[in-house]
């Protein structure tokens, strides 16, 4: 029996982001494998991707595997600047997830960005969410 590779969709996702990111302008992304020191940096995104309640063969009569996530993309701009550059990396974040299908991997609309508190001092923060699905058939 085949089994969805599950590096293979974080890589998918977090691939599209760091490649979007890199483009003009610049913002490093942190993964959640990785060590952060924002000390001396504008702006920067953190993506967190999270496997949820999958459904298998073996737990199922259909002939294919289900796999759901979420992503969790947190933004970080400087807080004296105000909302307004927070919200365009955001935009852009959002535009590039929403409703695709990049590799087997079906993204559903976004949720947010919602403004959180919490974050590293002297950084504005919103949270995007989006959760995917993957259908892989047996």
């Amino acid at each position: 029996m085949a089994a969805v590779d599950l590096n293979t969709i974080r890589s998918t996702i977090e691939g599209r982001l760091a490649t979007e990111l890199a483009s003009s302008p610049v913002i490093p992304v942190v993964f959640n494998n990785m060590a952060y020191d924002s000390t001396g940096v504008e702006s920067f995104v953190q993506c967190q991707v999270s496997f949820g309640a999958n459904v298998y063969l073996t737990q199922s009569s259909d002939s294919h595997n289900n796999v759901v996530g979420l992503i969790l993309l947190n933004t970080y701009t400087p807080e004296a600047t105000g909302a307004g550059a927070n919200l365009t990396i955001a935009k852009r974040i959002r535009d590039l997830y929403n409703r695709q299908t990049v590799s087997s991997v079906i993204f559903d609309a976004p949720i947010g960005p919602e403004s959180l508190t919490g974050g590293p001092d002297g950084f504005y923060q919103t949270q995007i969410r989006i959760t995917f699905e993957v259908f892989e058939n047996l």
